[in-house]
């Protein structure tokens, strides 16, 4: 039925066995839907088949839900689906999407789940309160420029571009998860980056130093002990097992196979194939989640063949037999006799890297052997054979 929808026609309404409804005469659009139950609702009908909900009558006026209504279908006429609208009112905010959805997801799907949301919640915090689909690329855009120009606080592009790429991918998994219709950063693209990047190596002194340090201070440690059991025998005290120095294999065994510290650490003995000469880095102890397979040098095997005892349990592991999780103190002891500043642990996986391509191994096999996901990672090592550029143009030459 049509009629002017008033306080006075929704007052003297009466149920009927079915719903029916009640078209405003002065709004095209404009319905007061009644129920059997006697409750009646406000619709606006924006479409064919389409209309959206605007409230019940013991919650609203009448002038009200017109009001409500006339703003959703003056919305339609210009294009804005009213459903999207109301999809935003009640989506989630960041900080609620990362706190009750995210997180749990990244914490037992990825090793690196918890560090990802953390850096989210360090860089968007001013982003919390907005809705998923309110975050906007302007937004994204004068987080960027604060970002690298904030004097002693400015970041590098490379650090931005993690910070951004980190937010989007929680976007694009809540589009997945049918949270938003679509990623509202879609758009945004990477900033530029120098693709200078950090590739610290030993250089051939070096190398020398650092094994000439790691000799000298297993001689030491193993004349201490050797000492030490002869007082013990002395006063017929029992005597302390033999001495193994793992920080010397474990050093040479990184330089000779490239694999990450993490990985030398959950590194077990059914892990070693002697025989084929071959290392498996398992999966479950990669960062990539891959397992993969690395070829042992001549050296590489000697080490291991030297070093290994037993057929289960961790390659090197702790004093007390389980996993270790570091060598900080013994390593910069080293590297203090050595004579080497500026060095990680995970530059030996550099100069790994780096060994192999001034020794004209090419880049995806180097890739390979260091597990990379794709060629870009290696790249950053391309600049150490620059024996292909220089052949590449001399072809030029007449």
């Amino acid at each position: 039925m049509k009629a002017k929808i008033s306080n006075r026609l929704v007052s003297e309404l009466k149920a009927r066995k079915k719903p029916f409804e009640v078209r405003d005469t002065q709004l095209n659009g404009f319905i007061l839907r009644v129920q059997p139950s006697g409750s009646m609702s406000y619709y606006a009908e924006y479409g064919r088949g389409k209309r959206i909900s605007i409230g019940r009558t013991d919650a609203l006026t009448v002038a009200q839900a017109r009001d409500e209504a006339r703003k959703r279908l003056a919305g339609a006429a210009l294009g804005q689906d009213p459903m999207d609208e109301r999809k935003t009112e009640k989506a989630y905010d960041l900080g609620t999407f990362l706190t009750k959805e995210y997180e749990r997801h990244m914490v037992t799907t990825w090793k690196t789940g918890k560090c990802q949301v953390d850096r989210i919640r360090s860089s968007f915090q001013h982003l919390f309160n907005k809705k998923l689909p309110e975050i906007t690329p302007w937004a994204i855009t004068k987080y960027r420029s604060r970002r690298l120009k904030a004097g002693k606080q400015r970041v590098t592009a490379r650090t931005v571009n993690r910070d951004v790429a980190a937010l989007k991918a929680a976007l694009n998994r809540a589009v997945e998860w049918k949270l938003i219709k679509e990623n509202p950063l879609a758009t945004v693209k990477a900033i530029k980056e120098d693709n200078k990047q950090r590739v610290r190596y030993l250089s051939e002194p070096e190398e020398k130093r650092l094994r000439k340090a790691l000799d000298d201070r297993e001689e030491k440690l193993t004349n201490a002990r050797e000492r030490g059991n002869a007082w013990r025998r002395e006063r017929g005290y029992p005597e302390f097992p033999a001495l193994r120095d793992r920080l010397k294999p474990m050093v040479l065994l990184s330089v000779n196979t490239g694999i990450r510290q993490g990985e030398l650490f959950n590194l077990q003995r059914a892990d070693i194939d002697l025989d084929r000469k071959v290392l498996t880095i398992e999966g479950a102890g990669a960062k990539t989640s891959l397992t993969r397979h690395v070829p042992l040098n001549t050296q590489g095997a000697q080490i291991l063949e030297n070093w290994k005892t037993g057929s289960e349990g961790y390659v090197f592991p702790s004093d007390s037999g389980g996993r270790l999780d570091n060598v900080r103190k013994s390593w910069a002891t080293v590297l203090k006799a050595a004579k080497i500043t500026d060095f990680r642990w995970h530059d030996l996986r550099h100069t790994f890297a780096s060994n192999l391509v001034m020794a004209e191994v090419d880049l995806n096999t180097v890739r390979e052997l260091l597990g990379h996901a794709d060629i870009n990672m290696t790249l950053r090592y391309a600049h150490l054979a620059p024996e292909h550029k220089a052949a590449a143009v001399e072809r030029l030459a007449r």
